[in-house]
């Protein structure tokens, strides 16, 4: 994963094009190493997520699975102790995004699949171009979708079209993409797109950062809390804010 900052702004780049972006252990153990060193950052207030070549990220390295497979231990509770572990390792190496106290904006063009749209859902905003899609790959592969798609997807789009992509892994074109939440707006290629993500950026990198990172840290609250809850932090999170702590 490549890693560029300007302005305040850090884009990171899927740098696989000849796999589609798609991710082996080592991409993604390099993808939270990234959010983690941005975050990190004082310098950066916002990130941009892109891919190289003709796809944003084509998810999972169909590679992995071989080299888990091969590495599994010989009884069922052991192998099915590694399994979880495995999984639980990429779920927290996805809300790595959301732990990014800075905002993530998602440029997607071309596809989006598989593990590609679990990322995408832990980004506080997307964008695409029109010809990008969208699909919940996982059912074709004979594996429930257990990274991230299923949990955060509700929080974007109806219940009942999550369930239709998670059942029928067919495409999402960016049209539609637009018109159900998935993302803000369409662009007619990858050079709009990121021009007008950049724009986007450096609109959000010139407000206080305090401010903005409050704004995300409490967006994020209020979505595991009751309306009550979150209006109880946010009024104490102002507060401190007021008073410099």
């Amino acid at each position: 994963m490549n890693i560029n900052i300007s302005k305040h702004v850090a884009t990171l780049t899927f740098s696989k094009p000849d796999r589609a972006n798609a991710l082996d252990e080592a991409d993604w153990a390099a993808m939270r190493t990234a959010f983690e060193t941005v975050d990190a950052d004082d310098e950066v207030r916002v990130v941009i997520l892109a891919g190289e070549g003709k796809h944003f990220c084509a998810g999972m390295d169909l590679s992995v699975l071989g080299s888990l497979q091969s590495r599994l231990a010989p009884t069922p509770e052991e192998t099915k102790a590694q399994l979880v572990a495995f999984i639980e390792g990429i779920q927290d190496t996805i809300t790595a995004i959301e732990r990014c106290r800075k905002p993530v904006l998602a440029a997607i063009h071309g596809g989006c699949i598989g593990g590609g749209v679990d990322i995408v859902t832990a980004c506080d905003i997307r964008y695409c171009t029109v010809d990008a899609y969208f699909t919940v790959k996982e059912v074709d592969l004979g594996i429930v979708a257990d990274i991230g798609t299923l949990q955060r997807l509700p929080y974007i789009l109806p219940p009942g079209l999550v369930a239709e992509l998670a059942f029928t892994g067919r495409k999402m074109f960016g049209p539609e993409a637009q018109a159900t939440g998935l993302v803000n707006r369409t662009f007619p290629d990858r050079d709009a797109l990121i021009a007008s993500v950049a724009e986007v950026a450096l609109a959000i990198a010139s407000k206080p950062p305090q401010i903005i990172q409050g704004i995300k840290h409490n967006l994020l609250y209020q979505r595991e809390h009751s309306t009550a809850d979150s209006l109880a932090y946010v009024a104490r999170y102002s507060a401190g804010l007021m008073l410099g702590r």
